[in-house]
C-alpha cells in the first residue's frame, strides 16, 4: 500500500484565503489518503482576532486521512515556522509537500507531487519539486523538466535533500564566487543575489532564498511543470510579504501529469524561456506605472474596509 507524503499547510491571519486554499485542497484526488498538518503561526499584536478565526476554521476541516492543527504559542514568523514544520515532517516521514494559505491547487497537484517524490526519491541530484511555473509559452515544452531554481509557491522535498538546507546566510555568501553569482541569477535574468543581501541586512526574512541557495550550492535540480498546477491568490495586497501584482499569474493545468524526465540535467529550452520572462517581467515604464497605481489604490481600498 502506497504511503503518500504528508502535506504541510502554513497559515496565519487570512481566514478567507485559508478557506479557499483548503476548499481546493480537499478536491484533490489524493486528499482522503493524505495526512494534513496545519501550522498556525501565533498572532503578532493586533492580529489576534484573525488568527483565532483561522484556527477555528482549521478545526472544522475534514476530507483527509488525518488533520493535525499545530498552534504556535507565539509569532514565529513565516520563515521560522516553515523551517520548523518542514524539518519535523521530513524527519518523521522522509518527505513533505509544502503549501501556504494563498495557494489554490488543481485536482491533480497532490498526485503530481507524490508521483515525482516516488520517481526521484533515490536521485540525490533532484532536491526540489515545484508545482508552479512562470507564465511562459508552454506549448513546445515537455510536461515536466528540470531547472536550477527552487520555486517556493508550492513545493515538495525529501529529508535527504532538506538536510542540506543552510540557514546561516554568512556561510552561504562565503560559498559563492562571481561566476556562481552570475549563474545563480540566471545570467542576469533575476536579481536573486539582491534578495540574499537584503536578508543579510535584515530587510527580509526569507527562508526561500536560503533554500534556493542551498540547492544551487549542492548542484541540485528542481522539477518543474510546463504549466502550473497552482494559482497564487496572495498577490492582492493581503499578505505580510507580498504586494499587489499580476506579473506571475498564469493558467492552471487541470490534468494529471504523466511524463517525467529521466535525464538528470537542466532543460535548456525551459531555462531560456524562464530567464527571458524574468528579465522582462516588469514590462514598459507605462506598465510599471499602471501596476504601481493599482497597488496604491488597492491598499487604500483595503484600509477603508
Amino acid at each position: 500500500m502506497q504511503n503518500f507524503a504528508p502535506i504541510a499547510l502554513f497559515v496565519y491571519n487570512r481566514p478567507e484565503h485559508t478557506r479557499r486554499t483548503l476548499n481546493f485542497l480537499q478536491k484533490n484526488r489524493l486528499a482522503e489518503e493524505s495526512r494534513l498538518f496545519i501550522f498556525s503561526d501565533g498572532a503578532a499584536s493586533g492580529q489576534e482576532e484573525n488568527v483565532r478565526a483561522v484556527r477555528e476554521l482549521a478545526k472544522t476541516i475534514t476530507g483527509f486521512k488525518s488533520v493535525e492543527l499545530i498552534e504556535r504559542p507565539h509569532n514565529f514568523g513565516l520563515a521560522n515556522s516553515v523551517i520548523d514544520g518542514v524539518s519535523r515532517l521530513c524527519k518523521e516521514y522522509g518527505r513533505a509537500i509544502v503549501l501556504e494559505d494563498d495557494v489554490l491547487t488543481s485536482p491533480y497537484t497532490i498526485q503530481y507531487f507524490n508521483d515525482a517524490l516516488n520517481k526521484y526519491q533515490d536521485q540525490n541530484e533532484v532536491m526540489h519539486v515545484t508545482a508552479y511555473m512562470y507564465p511562459i509559452p508552454h506549448q513546445s515544452l515537455p510536461e515536466t523538466f528540470f531547472l536550477r531554481i527552487a520555486s517556493s509557491q508550492a513545493w515538495a522535498t525529501w529529508d535527504r535533500a532538506w538536510k542540506n538546507f543552510e540557514p546561516d546566510i554568512d556561510k552561504i555568501i562565503a560559498s559563492f564566487d562571481d561566476q556562481m553569482k552570475h549563474q545563480f541569477e540566471l545570467e542576469g535574468g533575476m536579481n536573486f543575489w539582491k534578495h540574499m543581501m537584503e536578508f543579510k541586512q535584515g530587510r527580509n526574512n526569507s527562508w526561500a532564498i536560503r533554500w534556493y541557495a542551498s540547492v544551487f550550492l549542492n548542484k541540485g535540480l528542481s522539477l518543474n511543470p510546463a504549466l502550473s498546477l497552482i494559482e497564487n491568490i496572495g498577490h492582492d495586497g493581503s499578505g505580510v510579504h507580498s504586494g499587489v501584482s499580476t506579473i506571475y499569474k498564469g493558467s492552471i493545468n487541470n490534468f494529471r501529469i504523466t511524463e517525467f524526465p529521466d535525464q538528470l540535467q537542466e532543460y535548456k529550452p525551459g531555462y531560456l524561456l524562464v530567464r527571458h520572462f524574468l528579465k522582462h517581467r516588469k514590462g514598459t515604464y507605462l506598465q510599471r506605472g499602471l501596476r504601481y497605481l493599482n497597488h496604491v489604490l488597492t491598499k487604500m481600498k483595503m484600509k477603508r474596509t
